[in-house]
């Protein structure tokens, strides 16, 4: 007499009339349901935050990668060297890391204001790495060793280090916990910035160090190998 069959809620949508057919604007997570099981005669468009998101593109990434770019060409004309910008930005992918890490915990999408977060979490990692690199560099030019110049500048510069990322990663956490209108916006810039920031603060303190020495060595060597040849 009856057949029961569950089914999913195919979400809330708006139509609207033009030019004398219906257009039915469904949100992003029905568009791939309804490309494949309307008819012919029928259509959808992408609304609301899925709209912003197909007109921006990759646009965000793109960003990003320039942000990056453009950090490592300022590092390298202010130190004069190619070794110390690379100890800082390789900083950078831990940061990226442990924020979609953070995004992932809180189950939750990247989306194009997650990715804002990620550009600015660029400037924030490289400038917890280069209160690290340049001290380690002052203490060369000093005349201390390479392993002695590296560990007093980690543990001078681990106060300010700790004090700037906490600050601002407790600046950010009202933005991860919003509740109300516009609340979709701020939980996804303040959750990829707060988990990058906390994670590659504590990250970026041991790996800072290690990448300086080991940027040093190789860069030294293969200096040492050019004067020889000279």
């Amino acid at each position: 007499m009856v057949r029961v069959e569950e089914a999913g809620d195919g979400g809330q949508g708006e139509h609207e009339r033009r030019g004398g057919g219906v257009h039915y604007l469904v949100p992003g997570a029905a568009a791939g349901l309804a490309g494949r099981e309307l008819p012919n005669t029928m259509s959808f468009e992408w609304t609301d935050m899925s709209y912003l998101e197909v007109i921006a593109g990759d646009t965000a990434m793109m960003l990003f990668g320039f942000a990056v770019v453009m950090v490592f060409l300022v590092l390298a004309a202010q130190y004069e060297s190619w070794s110390l910008p690379l100890a800082v930005i390789l900083v950078v992918p831990m940061c990226l890391l442990s924020a979609i890490i953070g995004v992932k915990i809180a189950n939750m999408d990247v989306n194009i204001f997650t990715r804002i977060g990620f550009v600015v979490l660029v400037g924030l990692a490289s400038k917890n790495a280069i209160l690290i690199v340049e001290f380690a560099k002052l203490n060369l030019d000093a005349g201390m060793d390479l392993r002695t110049a590296t560990l007093h500048a980690v543990r001078d510069r681990l106060r300010p280090i700790l004090m700037t990322s906490l600050a601002f990663g407790l600046g950010v956490l009202p933005l991860a916990l919003a509740h109300g209108a516009g609340a979709g916006a701020q939980r996804a810039i303040g959750t990829g910035v707060f988990g990058g920031m906390i994670a590659g603060t504590l990250l970026g303190i041991f790996f800072v160090p290690l990448l300086f020495v080991f940027m040093q060595r190789v860069f030294g060597r293969i200096r040492h190998e050019k004067l020889e040849e000279i």
